[in-house]
């Protein structure tokens, strides 16, 4: 196989004859008239390495489905559209999903077997691999007008997926927002924070959600809420304690012991969370954990160039966690014993260890710095330090490990979600190096994946790009250009933002209010799927919507604020029934219904001015600047210049007059 991917890259001990998906693979199918069998998974899932090694690998498992199936390997991450199709069907049919997705289709694509890890032989109540192999090679010798009959019912429970939108209804207003926050308010964690039990994953958008009524309606329990849940997952296992950056989720409901693959994403959503968590507190942890989760990226998941990789394995040696978790010897041998005593106690290492496979710990916070301090009788500030040291020294020796596999593909869409993180810590946090690196990294974006005609591709990896992208790739990176104009005042920034955002309405907006994620005149399957919900990433299309909405002000014509109005209309019943699946499309009603609150800056302003604006919670802020008077655009018209900077807050539009104080400015804001 000639893939990008490393999850389909062909091993020497791997005799499975596995195609890329395109047309040599269909044309096959059809042409010797088997059934295909598509494999979709992703480098780092461990289930998938786990039938690998037991299935694909094994060479009578491999003559089966080579007799039989005409075999298709994909990578959910490079090909989002075929994983969603497939896996919709999954959780339509067995009410259950994941991966690594097994899917059996007719040479048409339509699927009439499906489910995620089957073992080698009938365990954990699930049928053996080789056993569903050979029933379904024999069933569409002997039973094709039954199987296919099953393919095309299947296809069109996924065709009709489309019907389930309502017609559009009346324009929501606040309400449906403040439900939606009450609604999520209720499912979180009292004691740990996080949404519901085991396991636990970060969801952002729903914290952000929360964050954005605190600072609408002044009730504390939803700041609190979003605070615990920060803090506890700050100090709890899935944050890395030495390293910085987050990993993919907790097994358990204390966010303790971790899934340990670490995603781009995770990471470029979580940082932006704290942010707004530092602006609405000042709490110094909050800053700390943007800083030390960036900083590892740049660390460990930059290319050369400037583009960010995809993910890190949770596995390394052949074990989950091997590289990150440590037993009370181990810490002993590199710190000495009192050092080494003190750094156990701190972050819980013990005989006993927290994580199950290995008797060993997964580093948390057990015992915080004060704790320890007033326990020996020391000043917070000498343990800290030597706090400091033990980790430093415990970082330096965990890097001479063998580490987990790092994927090193770069996503159009993920490259993104990190610009648009690094632009808002080097604006909030006046980091100019935050700020080059997200320069450099879109600079690489626009210039590698760039596909000829105006939009983007896809991946991009070693020297090669390709597959057209998705409406995530080119929501993700206008909504990152918009956040690094706003960071760097760099014109082009906000022209590439927009021109973007007329591609995305070009190529995957319907007219209805709805966004496909593959783009008109993509490769045809069976099915267009639209971008509704958020999942592990942000809905494209309600990114996508935002866009629209922080851009308008540039614009001289509504047709952005109309897109974005049918878009609400089109979606309002949804909102209302799953919240936690469309936080983001209902941050976008928020700024649509409150308006932006926009910021013009004339002339060159004060330092001093963009730190206090950093330190402020404005999450409907659009900021922009002017050298001089223009009117180019109608959020630049009508602010004049004066004898030195000035700056103008426009609500609703109502502008206020000129402020050439940080205090007039604050007041124009509401408040010091």
């Amino acid at each position: 196989m000639h893939e990008a991917s490393p999850y389909l890259q062909q091993h020497a001990y791997n005799p499975v004859d596995w195609y890329p998906w395109g047309p040599e693979a269909l044309e096959r199918a059809k042409r010797e008239d088997k059934p295909i069998f598509l494999s979709i998974g992703y480098s780092s899932c461990h289930w998938c390495h786990v039938m690998e090694r037991e299935s694909f690998a094994d060479p009578e498992t491999a003559e089966i489905m080579n007799r039989h199936f005409v075999c298709i390997k994909v990578d959910r991450e490079e090909r989002p559209d075929l994983d969603d199709i497939y896996q919709t069907i999954c959780q339509l049919v067995t009410r259950s999903g994941g991966w690594p997705l097994s899917v059996w289709l007719t040479p048409e694509q339509k699927p009439f077997y499906v489910g995620t890890y089957f073992p080698p032989v009938e365990r954990y109540g699930r049928p053996g691999f080789r056993q569903v192999l050979l029933a379904l090679a024999q069933a569409w010798r002997e039973k094709r007008q039954e199987v296919e009959k099953v393919a095309e019912s299947w296809a069109r429970g996924i065709a009709q997926t489309d019907e389930l939108l309502p017609p559009a209804g009346p324009m929501p207003d606040h309400r449906l927002v403040a439900d939606a926050a009450r609604a999520l308010a209720e499912r979180i964690d009292r004691q740990h924070g996080g949404f519901g039990g085991a396991p636990k994953f970060p969801n952002t958008m729903a914290l952000d959600l929360m964050l954005r009524h605190w600072k609408a309606t002044g009730d504390d329990l939803f700041l609190h809420l979003v605070t615990l849940t920060l803090r506890k997952m700050a100090e709890g296992g899935i944050y890395d304690q030495l390293g910085g950056g987050f990993h993919r989720y907790s097994v358990d409901a204390r966010w303790a012991v971790p899934h340990f693959e670490k995603m781009l994403y995770d990471n470029a959503l979580l940082p932006p969370v704290y942010l707004s968590a530092w602006q609405a507190t000042g709490e110094p942890l909050f800053r700390r954990i943007v800083e030390e989760t960036l900083d590892y990226v740049l660390r460990e998941m930059t290319h050369p160039e400037g583009g960010f990789f995809s993910t890190t394995d949770a596995d390394s040696e052949g074990e989950e966690g091997r590289y990150y978790v440590w037993d009370p010897r181990e810490v002993t041998a590199v710190l000495g014993p009192d050092l080494g005593a003190l750094l156990c106690r701190h972050y819980g290492v013990t005989e006993a260890g927290n994580f199950e496979r290995t008797g060993k710990t997964v580093l948390h916070i057990a015992e915080p710095a004060a704790d320890l301090a007033s326990s020996l009788g020391l000043p917070v500030e000498e343990v800290e330090r030597r706090l400091a040291e033990g980790r430093r020294r415990l970082l330096e020796a965990r890097s001479r490990r063998v580490p987990p596999f790092r994927d090193e593909k770069i996503l159009a869409g993920w490259n993104g979600l990190m610009i648009s993180a690094l632009a808002r810590a080097g604006r909030i946090l006046r980091r100019p190096d935050y700020a080059e690196a997200a320069r450099r990294a879109a600079a690489f974006v626009l210039d590698r994946l760039a596909d000829g005609e105006g939009g983007l591709l896809r991946r991009y990896k070693d020297g090669h790009a390709g597959i057209p992208g998705y409406l995530e790739d080119h929501a993700f990176m206008a909504a990152g250009l918009i956040d690094l104009y706003e960071c760097t005042f760099d014109e082009r920034f906000l022209q590439e933002a927009m021109r973007l955002t007329e591609e995305t309405l070009r190529r995957f907006y319907d007219g209805s209010g709805s966004f496909h994620l593959t783009q008109s005149g993509a490769e045809p399957l069976i099915h267009r799927p639209r971008d509704t919900t958020d999942q592990s990433v942000p809905s494209g299309a309600a990114v996508a919507v935002v866009n629209l909405l922080r851009l308008q002000p540039y614009r001289r014509d509504d047709r952005f604020r109309e897109v974005a109005d049918t878009a609400f209309r089109a979606h309002r019943d949804l909102m209302a029934r799953v919240p936690g699946a469309t936080a983001t499309l209902l941050q976008a009603l928020d700024l649509y219904l409150d308006g932006p609150t926009e910021v013009t800056l004339v002339g060159d302003p004060p330092e001093a001015w963009l730190e206090a604006l950093g330190r402020r919670y404005e999450p409907n802020l659009v900021l922009t600047r002017i050298e001089a008077p223009r009117d180019d655009a109608p959020i630049w018209a009508g602010k004049a210049a004066g004898t030195g900077p000035v700056a103008y807050v426009c609500r609703n539009f109502a502008c206020s007059p000129p402020a050439t104080t940080w205090e007039e400015l604050a007041q124009h804001l509401g408040g010091a």
